[in-house]
């Protein structure tokens, strides 16, 4: 079986081709950027209209097969942006109903699981799933992946996003400040705000952006900027890395899986290994072309869907902006 996930919840639309055996034989994608500023949703949402025949035709020449060789399409069906989440279900749509193939929409959350659970080899971790809009500390349980912490105002890859246009960077913000944080010289304090397995981001936000606002960071390559963003980091990790530590501890699990967007950041990766290598457990962290958003973990979460008696009509493909991760039955694990 091959099947055709087609990603567009945010900044990223994706093409995906993966085959029944979970190998990804395509996986194109296209990613809204600007010079500076952040995310506009209208201008994203165009973004994904204009690039996706030519995504699609990237991925089906990867893949080295024909369009009518496709036998199931999936599609982010939330959360996300729903102008962006509009686009992909209605190109899933068109192209199930061309190839007379079956239609699945799927969780996005989920597909970041799953598909980091398929190159890692785990069968049961603890993941922390870190993108733009979610930051949670997931394990399955009881047929569902239940969030054991999660943020309680914006999700990870948000905050850095925010106070990167607080220093004139342009979206996406997270890669730059990475980038900047390994000049950092000196650590500068600031909030640090965990309750229990839960944890906010907003003061310590708050206090970066009083402290970008300061005269020195006219100069784009001031020592400042890259302490800050050196401090930020290491704060904001370090909170995700004891509440996941203390979600270990209270759930006793022996896996910990780094997922989403913020995975590519070799820092948190770094603070995560080194926490299970004290506690003695495994660790992994999706590579960096599937761990961002991706249309070939939406496919891998179609196929395993299907392969479990899970159908959609067409009547039930409609986006859920808001459809959260432990909303959705897991009858395939």
């Amino acid at each position: 079986m091959l099947c055709l996930g087609i990603e567009s919840t945010a900044h990223t639309l994706g093409i995906g081709i993966v085959n029944s055996n979970g190998e990804v034989l395509a996986n194109e994608k296209s990613t809204f950027t600007t010079e500076t500023g952040g995310i506009k949703p209208g201008k994203v949402t165009e973004h994904h209209i204009l690039m996706y025949d030519f995504v699609l035709k990237r991925a089906i020449e990867k893949a080295n097969i024909k369009l009518k060789d496709i036998n199931l399409v999936a599609f982010s069906q939330g959360p996300g942006l729903g102008g962006c989440l509009r686009v992909g279900a209605a190109a899933a749509r068109a192209l199930a109903t061309y190839l007379k193939v079956p239609i699945r929409g799927v969780n996005h959350c989920i597909a970041h699981v799953e598909i980091g659970k398929h190159t890692s080899g785990f069968k049961d971790p603890i993941t922390l799933y870190v993108s733009g809009a979610n930051t949670q500390i997931l394990a399955l349980a009881a047929g569902r992946y239940r969030v054991f912490g999660e943020t309680l105002d914006t999700g990870v890859g948000n905050f850095l996003d925010s106070f990167g246009r607080a220093l004139g960077l342009g979206f996406p913000q997270g890669p730059k400040i990475e980038e900047l944080a390994l000049k950092g010289k000196k650590y500068v304090e600031l909030p640090y705000t965990v309750k229990g397995m839960d944890f906010t981001f907003s003061g310590i936000l708050t206090k970066l952006e009083q402290l970008a606002k300061n005269s020195e960071l006219k100069t784009k390559n001031s020592q400042l900027i890259s302490d800050l963003c050196y401090s930020a980091q290491e704060t904001v990790f370090a909170m995700l890395t004891e509440a996941t530590e203390r979600a270990v501890a209270h759930i006793n699990k022996n896996e910990v899986l780094l997922t989403g967007g913020v995975a590519a950041n070799k820092r948190l990766a770094e603070m995560l290994q080194l926490m299970c290598k004290e506690r003695g457990i495994k660790f992994a962290v999706v590579p960096k072309d599937l761990s961002g958003d991706n249309g070939a973990m939406i496919a891998w979460a179609g196929i395993l869907e299907n392969k479990a008696g899970i159908k959609n009509k067409i009547s039930e493909t409609k986006v859920n902006q808001d459809w959260r991760t432990d909303q959705v039955e897991v009858i395939w694990s």
